[in-house]
């Protein structure tokens, strides 16, 4: 059974996903692909209050490592790779779908990899902000989808004072 919690962030309600021991899930209310699993209300596990500790961190400027939780989204192989890559967009930085297709095409000894199919897996991610699937922008720096929402994005771009093109 997944377990959940709740985090009031200042983009509203958040909810957290766990497997009891790792953080599976971080999502916006409202925000596309959320589970269709039941998940069981756990708020006092250990997880969550490394999550809402990082959170809160998050929200008041910190820069606190994702790579600090135990994290354990769930996907195929190339999604896994795809949300790995993410984990070392530094704050503040961002990076195109095509920058990260090539990416994955050197690490998996591919001459090329599909910059559609790397989108596919980032708008995926079920772990958002956290896995910071909203520092990754169209080739030109323009803002492209984010499953919680172009506005939730733009919040957090400029939070960390990232640059981007509408």
């Amino acid at each position: 059974m997944f377990c959940s919690a709740a985090y009031p962030s200042p983009l509203g309600p958040v909810v957290l996903g766990s497997d009891g021991e790792s953080l599976t899930g971080l999502w916006f209310a409202g925000q596309k692909y959320f589970p269709a699993a039941p998940m069981e209300r756990a708020d006092g596990l250990a997880v969550f209050a490394a999550a809402r500790a990082w959170l809160d961190g998050y929200f008041a400027g910190a820069r606190p490592d994702p790579r600090a939780l135990p994290l354990a989204p769930a996907g195929s192989d190339f999604r896994l790779l795809v949300w790995d890559m993410l984990l070392d967009i530094p704050w503040g930085q961002t990076v195109s779908y095509g920058a990260l297709a090539a990416e994955a095409a050197r690490r998996t000894g591919r001459p090329s990899m599909s910059a559609q199919a790397v989108g596919g897996a980032v708008g995926h991610n079920p772990i958002s902000l956290i896995i910071p699937c909203h520092r990754v922008l169209g080739a030109d720096g323009s803002l492209t989808g984010y499953a919680g929402g172009l506005e939730k994005k733009r919040w957090l771009l400029a939070h960390e004072g990232a640059r981007w093109h509408e």
